[in-house]
């Protein structure tokens, strides 16, 4: 057979071969979703192939490299996993910082509004004070009143006592009162040393004016004969001088 033939024959047989190759290298670039690699068409007028050991490219007739597809797509898809890992870390570094000012500023705010309730809470009650204040202010207490009387007497005595702390009970200054005057507040001693003195003993509980004037009480009248004041005056002398008015059950 001569041998130009078998040349013909052997070329036939390696574009065959290439162009199943080629097939193969495409349907691989589909199956990766990389970009179509585009191969130059073997000439039908070719004569020689050159055939060596398979490299990362394979040579073509004409001068066209054919290159390693796989090789290539593979690269592409880890440098495109690389930049989607690092984008999905950004991105989940970005929403956690996002989502911890959203819980600062939330915090904030609960704060904030905490502080304006306890503020507003403390004006009402600092409000209502006020009113209250002003209401007592408004409405004066009315003063205590006293019968005109024994008893009348009596109480107003050991109210005034109270605020000077000078002790006594309504028993006390009653069981006294009735010894020594019977209740009459007009009542005066003419027969006694006192009144042989010129100091005659007067009023509800028979007090002489020197014991009267430096036991005197503030707020009562001067008059010896005011119920009141006789009655306060001699409770203070017998405080000082007996402890009470209630440990008196004699002239004193």
């Amino acid at each position: 057979m001569p041998k130009n033939i078998l040349n013909r024959a052997h070329s036939r047989v390696l574009a065959n071969a290439l162009t199943k190759q080629h097939k193969i290298a495409i349907a691989g670039v589909a199956a990766l979703g990389t970009a179509a690699i585009a191969v130059s068409a073997v000439p039908s007028n070719a004569d020689t192939v050159t055939t060596g050991a398979p490299a990362t490219a394979t040579q073509v007739a004409g001068g066209t490299t054919l290159k390693n597809v796989k090789g290539t797509v593979t690269d592409q898809l880890a440098d495109q996993t690389v930049k989607l890992d690092a984008f999905a870390a950004q991105k989940k570094a970005a929403d956690e910082a996002a989502a911890k000012k959203r819980a600062a500023d939330a915090a904030k705010k609960a704060a904030a509004d905490a502080a304006a309730k306890k503020a507003a809470q403390d004006r009402a009650a600092k409000e209502a004070a006020s009113r209250s204040t002003q209401r007592l202010d408004m409405q004066p207490v009315a003063a205590k009143t006293y019968a005109n009387n024994l008893d009348g007497w009596i109480r107003q005595s050991l109210d005034i006592m109270k605020q000077h702390n000078i002790p006594g009970s309504y028993s006390g200054l009653h069981r006294n009162i009735m010894r020594e005057s019977s209740g009459n507040p007009m009542a005066i001693n003419n027969w006694d040393i006192n009144a042989i003195n010129g100091i005659p003993s007067k009023g509800l509980l028979q007090v002489i004016q020197p014991t009267f004037n430096a036991y005197h009480v503030s707020g009562t009248s001067w008059n010896i004969y005011d119920p009141v004041a006789n009655i306060t005056a001699a409770c203070n002398y017998a405080a000082h001088r007996y402890g009470s008015m209630d440990n008196v059950n004699s002239a004193y």
